[in-house]
């Protein structure tokens, strides 16, 4: 098939093409930030098979007393582990080309093909991970004026009909450390990966306002949440890892994490290939491929498992 055509400008007498510019113009792409934060799964790699099994160490329940009399045996707790199978799966995409297109274009298609194609991988990378934060079993969903309702059974127990507040933060941070036991990530803050209308919402709060009147003058004027209870926001505007949800699309979808959260279990990492040329060097393509799978460490919403709570609305699923 044709790379490019090119239409006569009138229907008789001399033919000519338009003056063309020398520079290429490219789309803007949505960022990725997701997959940034998962956790590689050690000693897996190249020819270990499709699937890893993740080994988890469960808590040992805290005894009512541990006083020991005299004459009595130690009691004894249980201990226990649990695993969790993660099954690679391969990826890619290509983007065929001609030599004839080569030849007689003024550009040289092969760099901008390939940055393109790095692009797509990217957002596709970053689509699986933001899938595989969503599929944690502890949802939240704001209805009321200030009402924050958790649901740990992996569904939403209403459609969400207000954006982010700044008592949200403090609530999902509350219920995170205390009713959780999330650890924060390296001992710092947890993090929240957010679309920009979820930000918005936060930055249009009173509360937030005159907060950071006081402690960060800077914030509004540079586009900025910051760090809210101990809670660190990213923004992303990518559409498909972060949507707009809730009655008439009134939230901006988070994910709030901590440590340990999501493992990435990759065979082989993700790389640009260029296929051997076709039809005596004629045809020719570039693709992306790579061998990898994104899961929840824990997909329980038990205390002391769970890692994640994501921010959405019951009617977007999961």
């Amino acid at each position: 098939m044709p790379q490019f055509s090119w239409n006569f400008d009138a229907p008789t007498g001399t033919y000519k093409n338009h003056a063309m510019s020398s520079q290429l113009y490219e789309a803007a792409v949505e960022n990725s930030v997701f997959m940034d934060h998962t956790s590689p799964v050690e000693g897996y790699g190249k020819k270990q098979g499709e699937t890893v099994t993740i080994t988890r160490v469960r808590n040992v329940t805290e005894p009512t007393s541990a006083v020991l009399d005299e004459q009595t045996r130690i009691p004894e707790d249980s201990f226990s582990l649990s695993t969790r199978a993660i099954t690679v799966q391969e990826l890619g995409r290509a983007i065929p080309y001609t030599s004839l297109s080569m030849d007689l274009s003024e550009f040289d298609l092969e760099n901008p093909i390939q940055k393109k194609l790095r692009e797509q991988m990217r957002l596709v990378l970053d689509t699986l991970a933001a899938q595989a934060y969503r599929r944690t079993s502890v949802k939240v969903d704001f209805t009321a004026t200030t009402t924050t309702t958790f649901s740990t059974g992996g569904v939403f127990a209403n459609n969400s009909t207000r954006n982010w507040l700044v008592s949200d933060v403090a609530k999902i941070r509350d219920y995170m450390f205390d009713d959780l036991t999330i650890p924060p990530i390296d001992g710092g803050d947890y993090l929240t990966i957010v679309r920009t209308l979820g930000l918005r919402g936060l930055k249009n709060d009173a509360e937030w306002v005159t907060w950071h009147q006081y402690t960060d003058p800077q914030a509004k004027f540079n586009g900025e949440v910051g760090r809210i209870e101990g809670v660190r926001f990213v923004e992303t505007n990518h559409t498909s890892a972060a949507r707009k949800v809730g009655t008439a699309s009134v939230l901006g979808e988070g994910l709030v994490f901590g440590d340990e959260s999501v493992g990435l279990a990759e065979a082989l990492t993700p790389e640009l290939r260029a296929a051997i040329p076709g039809d005596f060097g004629r045809s020719r393509a570039v693709a992306w491929y790579g061998i990898l799978r994104m899961e929840p460490i824990w997909d329980t919403g038990n205390r002391g498992e769970a890692k994640i709570l994501h921010i959405g609305s019951l009617e977007s699923g999961n």
